[in-house]
């Protein structure tokens, strides 16, 4: 490939070699008006630049050994083409044409600026066209010029390089010192430019980068409302009837692509705030665009500075403009003189979910479709990041016959939005099902139910406009019970059976004594879970949901605004959350009201225990045959429990170097746990196994 590069470089130079040979006998006849033989010494001269251009001639046909009868620069411009496809690569400059959409006049502005590179006689052929010795790099005048027959192409070149310019802007070309005036500005190639011509290597998009352009995203989800609204907007921004739209309400992955619609309305390019308001508006103008301004981190205290800069640089210009946010920003100077519109982008509703669902994979068939949109709420981005990853998944698991993208979706949706924990949350991907759960009959059900509620809510509330009847959303349910008796576990059990991920609110981390710390926790905690679209479990939430206590204190009246609040958050909640608390009482009544389920969990009787027993030890485990599942189904001991005792039984038969795990390890394993729950097991209850409790004496608890 570097032959190839090597080759294409000396063929394009061939030809600015011609018209570097033109600008030096335009600046020669120029010169021969102003010659004055005292000033030969310190200047270049007519002799020299002539062998100058032989010189850097020869060294261009040195590069690599010239073709006999060598055709016309076009054909042999195809020629090196076809070979470099045949050899599976592209040609380094046809790749960086590509890449930043440059044209054959700022390829050749390139090869100027790396001329030097190859040969330093470049650097006084250029001083002399320029008629300065001490400007010996390429500068604007200079790229302006060669090649440039007329004003007007001199003037069109000279616009290419200005700093909006694709080459400056790109950062392919960067300016070298500083100059007083931009016609006298010298220029160099960017890091990597050189050896990416050579064909040394190297990757075209490592090369350049602008970081206030927006690369469109597709496809494009957002819902049908919103769109149609944006769109209107946009064609009154486009016709100059509005210069500044505000969008508020966005998420913020997806207020991208509310601006990109609203952009594509008004048929601009959209570009971000990436510098100064006064850099970024003077690009925006030059390149016709909107400038987009996310402005949620306008509304804080320490960036009072940076707001108040971007609304002074937006008073004095007339950029078309997005702003978007979650909540408004909206400096009343900077509406009284602009001429602003806005809307608030709603939250798409189920029928418009399972619309960008549509969008962004359309081979799904519509069940597959209404269970995602039932259960998921996600934003363009994270939809376009779902079809990407399963997409990817399917090609990969085909094997040469891609699978069926919908096979992969729920894997894609697992690694997009999981694994979120962090501070006072855990994430827990649930590995149990349903069959694990042993509870009486009438609890299980009331399990199933949850799972089939929370599917159908988003129908329920929106199709069938129960939402606008009731300022409940989701679904929130108490599990109450002993420890030990299943409640965590069915939380579980209940997220697997809808495919989320489960969240644990940690509330040694969310409870402070700092007054509104507790609340900003709890925040954090409620949108992690909106985002991952995870279900919320607050275990043994006592201590948070508490009743309200009379007012005797200070601390009294701040701990009731916390339960005020999670009241209020709780209602807000579009998702599942999930309460466990050993008892139904020490919930304020406030909260009990708003449960959709309330599920007791009472300790297990003898056949929930028997199925408990066979459970605990998994089908690998080495089960002695003395080992009595009916006898030890007589001893009072919750789920917990009994999954405990196995474990002691398990660690104590293999550190006795046992084969299996007998009846009188599994007993030991019992007394261990009666022991920590602070109880006393009788002989007894062991019918007639309890001589073997006589052998548990002085061991210590594995």
């Amino acid at each position: 490939m570097t032959d190839l590069a090597v080759d294409h470089l000396r063929l394009r130079l061939d030809g600015l070699h011609r018209a570097l040979r033109v600008a030096v006998e335009n600046q020669a006849r120029v010169a021969a008006l102003l010659t004055r033989p005292d000033l030969t010494p310190y200047c270049v001269t007519d002799e020299q630049v002539g062998v100058l251009l032989d010189e850097v001639g020869a060294f261009a046909d040195a590069m690599t050994e010239p073709d006999t009868g060598r055709e016309t620069e076009p054909e042999a411009e195809q020629d090196l083409r076809r070979r470099a496809a045949a050899a599976g690569a592209t040609l380094p400059l046809d790749a960086l044409a590509a890449r930043f959409g440059l044209t054959r006049a700022d390829q050749d502005a390139v090869l100027l600026v790396a001329a030097p590179e190859l040969d330093r006689g470049y650097e006084r052929i250029y001083a002399y066209i320029v008629d300065n010795l001490n400007r010996r790099l390429p500068c604007v005048e200079l790229l302006s010029t060669v090649g440039a027959d007329t004003p007007a192409a001199r003037l069109a070149r000279r616009r290419a390089l200005a700093p909006e310019g694709p080459l400056r802007r790109y950062g392919l070309l960067r300016a070298h010192g500083e100059s007083a005036i931009e016609l006298a500005q010298e220029l160099v190639l960017g890091p990597g430019m050189f050896e990416f011509l050579l064909g040394w290597g190297g990757d075209a998009g490592l090369l350049g980068h602008d970081p206030g352009e927006v690369e469109s995203r597709r496809p494009q989800v957002l819902p049908a409302q919103s769109s149609d609204q944006l769109a209107r907007l946009g064609r009154a921004l486009g016709a100059g009837a509005i210069d500044l739209v505000g969008l508020w309400g966005c998420p913020p992955d997806s207020q991208l692509d509310a601006a990109q619609e609203l952009a594509r309305a008004a048929g601009k390019p959209l570009r971000a705030l990436t510098s100064s308001a006064e850099d970024a508006l003077r690009t925006t103008a030059a390149l016709d665009a909107v400038l987009w301004i996310p402005a949620d981190e306008l509304h804080e205290e320490p960036n009072q500075l940076q707001a108040d800069a971007v609304s002074a640089a937006l008073l004095r210009s007339r950029v078309p403009v997005c702003l978007t946010g979650l909540e408004p920003w909206r400096p009343p100077g900077l509406l009284a003189a602009r001429a602003y519109a806005e809307v608030t982008v709603p939250a798409p509703g189920f029928l418009d979910r399972r619309a960008m669902w549509s969008a962004a994979l359309p081979a799904l068939d519509g069940n597959l479709l209404e269970d995602l949109a039932a259960r998921y709420r996600m934003t363009g981005g994270e939809l376009r990041a779902v079809a990407s990853v399963a997409d990817a998944g399917a090609r990969l698991a085909g094997n040469g016959r891609p699978e069926p993208v919908a096979d992969h979706v729920g894997p894609a949706i697992a690694t997009v939005t999981r694994g979120r924990s962090g501070g006072s949350v855990q994430s827990i991907v649930p590995r149990r099902n349903a069959g694990d759960l042993v509870l009486p009959e009438a609890q299980l059900n009331q399990i199933r139910e949850m799972a089939s509620a929370f599917r159908a809510w988003p129908r329920v509330a929106e199709s069938w406009g129960f939402a606008r009847r009731s300022a409940h959303g989701g679904v929130k349910a108490l599990f109450t019970g002993e420890p030990g008796t299943g409640k965590t576990m069915s939380a579980e059990i209940v997220t697997g059976m809808l495919g989320l991920e489960l969240l644990k609110v940690d509330l040694g981390q969310i409870v402070s004594k700092w007054v509104g710390e507790t609340e900003k926790n709890m925040e954090i905690a409620f949108r992690r879970a909106e985002e991952s679209h995870a279900v919320l479990l607050f275990d043994e939430a006592d201590a948070l949901f508490g009743k309200r206590g009379e007012v005797r204190h200070g601390s009294d009246r701040y701990a009731n605004l916390e339960v005020g609040y999670l009241l209020q958050r709780l209602e807000a909640s579009d998702g599942l959350i999930i309460l466990t608390s050993n008892l139904k009482e020490n919930i304020d009544p406030a909260f009990t009201r708003r449960f959709h389920f309330v599920v007791h969990f009472p300790r297990p009787g003898t056949a929930e225990r028997h199925r408990l027993w066979q459970q605990a030890f998994p089908p690998e485990a080495p089960l002695a045959p003395d080992v009595d599942l009916a006898a030890l189904s007589r001893l009072d001991l919750t789920g917990a429990g009994i999954a405990a005792a196995a474990r002691t039984a398990a660690l104590t038969a293999a550190d006795g170097s046992g084969e299996a795990i007998a009846m009188r390890h599994v007993v030991r394993g019992v007394a261990r746990q009666f022991q920590r729950e602070a109880r006393l097991l009788r002989p007894s209850e062991l019918g007639p196994f309890a001589h073997l409790l006589a052998d548990d004496a002085p061991r210590g608890d594995p």
